[in-house]
């Protein structure tokens, strides 16, 4: 049996908090705050947000049970080879890598946005063309693509200069974001008053809280970042499930706080209506003037930097795993000579991102939807696979799986919640249904997956069960 190419065990407890926390947040909290009050109204957000928090909960029980018991590499794709086997392993792993490389797409286009807005003298100059209503300037292509290089640098460098990166990036994120609130807090020309109405007048309540309910698998997607490092903990695996419950409530009170400090400082409907390009900014430089700014520009940066690091990490890891069952080409699984990196999969993770940065801003609108449906079907297989590990009671004819009948109940939900997700996006009518270019976009991943699949799926299948247990879960033997 070939040898298994493994990571080394160098993450800390606080590096993987932060790489959960810091890539759930990421540069949503700070830039998307009015769209979401224009489909829900301030308190619409927060319940939805928090209720989204919960659901996300709800199906990180079933992520706890896996990496306590599977502290390996891969994720949704390697609980999908446990659950459902190979071929399924294959399709919960190609949608995660499509989430995945989504967000590192997403954070990379946000940053260019960002530099847009602070100074529009600089970046708008060698205009290209028109895409969508939205300018395209060279200068704004060159500063995602070079945040991606940079990252992926770092990256393949290593994991301890990353890890303790994204620690201090997430730590100077939170302070900035308490800072901001403080700071609109104590203004005097700032007032609860500006949060009335607190739903949309326009629309009904239920349908705006669910419209944000339905980004939840966007909005959290980083919390599903520690199986992806799993196999290089320095710790138990058993802290893995406090981690992630920590990172989402922080996540969840993160983007409530944002999106009170973007509706107090003025009438939040009058500030929907002028459909400005970075409501939130605009609203904190009228507010607190160029400090403000200022302050809202490094959390913004601190998040963008979270997002960017840990979801190159992630992807990475993900393509890792693959390509250690030989599912996808060898190279992913190689690692660097000096550094014992996967820097096959991160170069490829930032060379597909770099394209997002020239279809201009309507490609954020297109990428959260397709993360959002990548990270929901990697969901299901993972509840579906705690699901069918555990038992409601020793009545159950197989002695060796785990009685735990609220973590069944749960683990059930979550499959449940997955699929409401998935329909929400896909289903006509559905007040999240997938645009057409986003529907575009993955059919052409459908078909370079299948492609990939097909290519593939002769070597796949020949390998042993035993030896493919040993390659993604690095058991010896089947009965292990």
């Amino acid at each position: 049996m070939k040898e298994r190419t493994t990571l080394k065990k160098t993450m800390k407890p606080h590096w993987v908090l932060a790489i959960a926390l810091g890539s759930s947040v990421g540069w949503g909290a700070f830039v998307q705050p009015t769209n979401w009050m224009g489909q829900a109204g301030p308190l619409g957000v927060v319940i939805g947000m928090v209720i989204g928090a919960l659901l996300m909960m709800v199906i990180a029980v079933s992520y706890g049970f896996l990496i306590k018991h599977y502290p390996v590499s891969g994720g949704g794709f390697a609980y999908a080879f446990i659950g459902l086997g190979r071929k399924h392993a294959f399709i919960s792993g190609w949608f995660l890598t499509l989430g995945y490389i989504c967000i590192v797409a997403l954070n990379a286009s946000a940053l260019a946005l960002m530099f847009k807005y602070v100074f529009p003298s600089f970046v708008q100059t060698y205009k290209l063309y028109e895409i969508g209503g939205w300018d395209v300037y060279v200068t704004e292509i060159l500063i995602a693509t070079t945040a991606l290089l940079v990252f992926a640098y770092f990256n393949i460098r290593g994991k301890g200069l990353t890890g303790s990166a994204q620690f201090i990036f997430c730590f100077v994120m939170v302070a900035s974001i308490l800072v901001l609130f403080s700071m609109v807090g104590v203004s005097p020309t700032s007032g609860f008053e500006n949060i009335q109405p607190i739903f949309h007048p326009e629309l009904t309540t239920f349908g705006a809280i669910i419209s944000i309910v339905a980004i939840a698998p966007w909005a959290y997607v980083g919390f599903d970042n520690v199986p992806q490092v799993a196999e290089e903990f320095n710790f138990s695996s058993k802290k893995a499930f406090g981690l992630i419950i920590f990172a989402l409530t922080a996540a969840a009170l993160i983007y409530s706080l944002m999106v009170i400090t973007t509706a107090m400082p003025m009438p939040w409907l009058d500030v929907v209506n002028e459909q400005l390009i970075w409501g939130t900014g605009t609203v904190i430089k009228q507010e607190l003037g160029v400090v403000g700014l200022i302050i809202l520009t490094v959390a913004l940066s601190m998040g963008i930097f979270t997002g960017l690091n840990g979801f190159i990490i992630s992807t990475s890891r993900l393509l890792f795993s693959m390509s250690r069952a030989k599912i996808l080409p060898q190279i992913f699984s190689k690692l660097h000579p000096k550094y014992q990196t996967p820097y096959a999969g991160i170069i490829f993770t930032v060379i597909i991102a770099m394209l997002a940065p020239w279809f201009g801003r309507e490609v954020l609108l297109w990428v959260v939807d397709m993360s959002s449906i990548g990270v929901s079907i990697a969901y299901f297989y993972t509840c579906f696979t705690a699901y069918s590990l555990l038992q409601w009671s020793n009545k159950a004819r197989d002695p060796q799986k785990q009685v735990a009948p609220v973590k069944k109940l749960f683990a059930l939900t979550g499959a449940l919640f997955s699929l409401v997700f998935i329909g929400l996006l896909l289903v006509p009518g559905s007040p999240a249904f997938l645009g057409i270019e986003s529907r575009v976009a993955l059919v052409i991943w459908i078909v370079l997956g299948l492609s990939f699949y097909l290519l593939k799926r002769k070597e796949y299948y020949a390998i042993p069960e035993t030896e493919l247990r040993y390659l993604v879960l690095g058991e010896e033997n089947e009965g292990k």
